[in-house]
């Protein structure tokens, strides 16, 4: 282990721009405590947050474990933990982490942590791996034992985690993949999580104020009363699904968020699926976070605007609490259709900065370089 002369292990934790920074910051804050509670023997540790985007321009954790490198030796660095939260792939596998304790080097993939609990998952797998680079086994020549236990943060009898192969001309010389279907769905939900699906409601405006004119006008539609009496609770959830499936399949259409891969590997095709699951999942869960908010705003508008007698007499039945909810749900369905056209006045670049991360936005943008050639 390389130590500055001042006896204190300098840990550089090198975070993509985005939500990697923010969770690099939060654990910056403790990690020299934890750090130096941990490794015992007196050893202190200081940790510094840089915030650049090391991944810009590929994805191949050989090309980035050389980045890093690299970028380590120009600083006076003695432990470089880089964190990413594009998904990586190594011979046909899911990367979790790559480490290189001759160098004092780690990789950290955040999708493969799942999307609950994160900020305290990368903690642990960034202690974790700082500890086993800072030990006795990083002697630099030799490498560490093929041998060396598993990261505890990592495996657990629900995370199908375990060594993977590592090429001869690597800097790593130990690496954790993610395998099977439990790991293929760590992987997606942490994809998703890390496109942050909330986002995509403020993020197209022009849908968003297009579902809200025509939730205004349909709530004062006489026509639109008598039909939300009319149906029964099974119409209703079908027109819930339909009109949010309708936004998505425009959202994914119109942006041309669908990913088609030009190869016909069989790991192509499999990162493709991927993609494209995460693309439907946050597409999918920031449209229901929308239909919801339709909802209520529906209710409060119906609250405030409708009048008790017009509707009676209208749609021949009492306006209760019942009827209040039937009506905004019906009219969400039917604004969420409206915001499916509406959102054809967005730019593709709006809809994609709205639905993707930084970096997985640059990703696709690289795919699509690269089938183009």
């Amino acid at each position: 282990m390389r130590v500055s002369s001042q006896g204190v292990t300098v840990v550089a934790l090198l975070a993509d721009p985005d939500a990697p920074t923010e969770i690099a910051q939060r654990m910056a804050r403790i990690l020299p405590t934890r750090l130096a509670d941990k490794s015992g023997q007196g050893r202190q540790f200081d940790v510094e947050v840089v915030s650049e985007p090391f991944t810009a321009g590929t994805d191949d954790p050989p090309t980035l474990m050389r980045r890093i490198m690299d970028r380590g030796r120009a600083e006076s660095w003695d432990i470089v933990v880089a964190l990413t939260d594009l998904p990586l792939h190594s011979h046909g596998r899911k990367l979790v982490v790559d480490l290189s304790h001759e160098h004092g080097l780690a990789l950290l993939s955040l999708p493969p942590l799942g999307g609950l609990r994160l900020q305290t998952r990368a903690r642990r797998a960034v202690e974790e791996a700082v500890l086993s680079l800072a030990g006795p086994r990083a002697t630099g020549a030799e490498g560490p034992p093929r041998s060396q236990p598993l990261l505890g943060p990592f495996v657990s009898r629900l995370a199908p985690i375990h060594p993977g192969q590592v090429g001869q001309e690597e800097t790593a010389d130990l690496r954790y993949v993610v395998s099977g279907p439990r790991g293929y769905l760590r992987v997606l939900v942490g994809m998703v999580r890390a496109n942050r699906p909330w986002r995509l409601v403020p993020g197209l405006s022009k849908a968003l104020a297009a579902a809200l004119a025509t939730g205004a006008v349909a709530t004062v539609n006489s026509t639109i009363w008598n039909l939300a009496e009319s149906l029964s609770a099974p119409r209703l959830v079908i027109a819930t699904v339909g009109s949010v499936a309708l936004m998505i399949g425009w959202l994914i259409v119109d942006a041309q968020l669908w990913h088609r891969s030009a190869e016909v590997s069989r790991e192509a095709r499999q990162r493709a699926r991927l993609y494209n699951a995460s693309t439907v999942m946050t597409v999918g869960i920031g449209v229901l976070v929308c239909y919801v908010g339709l909802i209520v705003i529906n209710l409060v508008w119906a609250l405030f605007i409708l009048n008790g007698q017009a509707f009676a007499s209208t749609t021949r039945t009492p306006l209760h609490a019942a009827e209040y909810w039937t009506l905004s749900w019906f009219v969400a369905s039917v604004a969420t259709v409206g915001g499916a056209l509406g959102s054809g006045l967005e730019s593709d670049e709006a809809i994609r900065a709205a639905a993707y991360s930084k970096r997985e936005q640059e990703r696709r943008r690289i795919l699509q370089d690269d089938d183009g050639d």
